[in-house]
């Protein structure tokens, strides 16, 4: 078999033999009381991690090496540039640009193969026997990728060069011709691996083919035609399926664009129903799905959806907020086996956790910060925000209002920052409330208001909420604002 080298691939493998640090991770939430509660002791709840992916992955080990029956990754493409995500700002329409993420490597090419090998390398342990690796990319680096590939899951075991063909965005060049499609590559972990045969994954008819068909009380049929002894002849052609099963040519799956209702402000969005063909064909009923670049969230709405259990993770806790506000609001969006209904389900329950990131990071991104504070690296800021409620009280019944958000820091915010915010609403694009939290255990979302893409308005008072009991609580309140900062504060309340 052909050997592959480039610089640094020997100390990755040294590397990768050694055994795994035993850490945990840290619970920075729970939202186990928006879906429907399970009667079984070992209820599942679906991760969404906040890591760099190879430590996440290496916590992972222990508990799921060879467990979960699908990866897909959209990693960084190796193009040199940068990727932003809309940060949205209160109800008129304002926003920011923030970077999702940096697709740049100080040691060029050979750094992102490394990059990208030593994590391929762990997902491969995690993947049970039967289950099937899907990685997206372009022309920059698929054929590097498709040879790495080889060598680690085994030529034997590669099934598709998937593309994905999508309409181009106009360009100036003139110069080649317009790039219009990305790559899937497919391998499965070996020769005995899932994969169905779904109608729900068919493609559908060409036009023409869509023209010719005509329905009858017996089903969906179409003429094919004939002759014998010099006559013509046509008979009823009866099809099981309305639609074809998929090519690797896939150029029926339209690109993500802001007037559609999963658009979710992050530049390289993947479509819903690019992920339902991959889960569908690739997974059964509560097999476990991941997606280790998981940015806004597509592989998980969509495991979600069809049933799945997930895990995702993302290095960018504006991204890892951005996902959780997706699968809160999943009821709203697109049922993905019916496109053009609303899914009208809660979402099952969920953790976001922490790898080893400090949980009470308070770093603003350069673009928020005024000239001064760009040059500072990683500035931070010292004091935290700081917000007042009015508790209003009847008998054993509760009702919270937000009355003001305060920033020490809004001297160190830029001017053009400033200027989208009318008044302390605009700052906070989500908050929840915790109406009984025993001191310092994990905040229970009982009940949240926040904002979305395509719905900014949020709610300045939460519902009543009904004490079944007299007695001292510990109410606390938590608000995220637009530079991703999280305060808690607690009250007591005597009931």
């Amino acid at each position: 078999m052909v050997s592959l080298k480039w610089n640094g691939k020997e100390e990755i493998t040294e590397i990768q033999s050694k055994k795994k640090e035993s850490k945990s991770f840290q619970v920075l939430d729970m939202y186990p009381f928006i879906g429907e509660e399970s009667k079984s002791e070992e209820t599942w709840e679906n991760l969404l991690i906040w890591g760099e992916n190879k430590d996440v992955m290496n916590l992972l080990i222990n508990k799921f090496a060879g467990k979960i029956s699908l990866i897909y990754i959209d990693p960084p493409f190796a193009t040199g540039g940068n990727f932003n995500l809309k940060i949205q700002i209160g109800e008129k329409g304002k926003y920011l640009e923030d970077i999702a993420y940096e697709d740049k490597w100080k040691n060029g090419l050979d750094s992102y193969l490394n990059f990208l090998y030593e994590r391929l390398l762990i997902m491969k342990e995690l993947l049970t026997d039967n289950g099937s690796i899907y990685v997206h990319l372009d022309w920059h680096v698929a054929h590097y990728v498709k040879l790495i590939m080889d060598e680690i899951f085994s030529i034997n075991n590669f099934r598709n060069e998937i593309i994905w063909a999508y309409p181009a965005a106009s360009v100036k060049t003139r110069r080649f011709f317009m790039r219009s499609y990305d790559t899937i590559l497919f391998y499965s972990k070996s020769s005995d691996y899932i994969f169905k045969d779904d109608p729900n994954i068919y493609m559908e008819y060409s036009n023409r083919v869509k023209n010719a068909l005509k329905r009858d009380e017996k089903g969906v049929f179409y003429y094919r035609g004939g002759s014998h002894d010099g006559k013509k002849l046509s008979r009823k052609v009866y099809v099981e399926q309305e639609g074809i099963f998929p090519r690797d040519v896939w150029n029926d799956v339209p690109y993500i664009r802001a007037n559609t209702n999963e658009y979710q402000g992050f530049s390289t969005q993947k479509p819903e129903r690019l992920l339902k063909r991959i889960i569908l064909a690739s997974t059964n009923e509560e097999d476990l799905v991941a997606d280790f670049f998981c940015g806004s969230g597509t592989t998980l709405a969509v495991s979600e959806k069809l049933g799945r259990k997930w895990i995702g993770c993302d290095v960018n806790k504006h991204i890892i907020h951005m996902t959780r506000k997706r699968i809160l609001n999943i009821s709203e969006s697109n049922d993905i086996l019916k496109w053009k209904k609303t899914y009208n389900k809660k979402p099952k329950p969920f953790k976001i956790l922490s790898s080893k990131l400090p949980v009470k990071s308070r770093i603003i991104p350069n673009e928020f910060l005024s000239k001064e504070y760009q040059t500072i690296l990683n500035f931070q800021i010292k004091e935290d925000p700081d917000f007042s409620v009015k508790i209003q009280k009847d008998k054993n019944e509760i009702i919270i209002e937000l009355k003001e958000y305060n920033v020490p820091f809004i001297n160190s915010i830029s001017d053009k920052v400033k200027q989208k915010i009318s008044s302390f609403l605009d700052l906070i694009d989500y908050w929840s409330i915790d109406f009984d939290r025993i001191q310092d255990k994990i905040f229970k979302n009982t009940w949240i208001s926040y904002r979305t893409p395509k719905k900014r308005s949020m709610k300045v008072k939460s519902e009543p909420y009904l004490y079944e009991n007299p007695g001292h609580y510990n109410l606390s309140i938590k608000t995220i604002d637009i530079f991703g900062i999280e305060t808690i504060k607690s009250y007591q309340v005597k009931i």
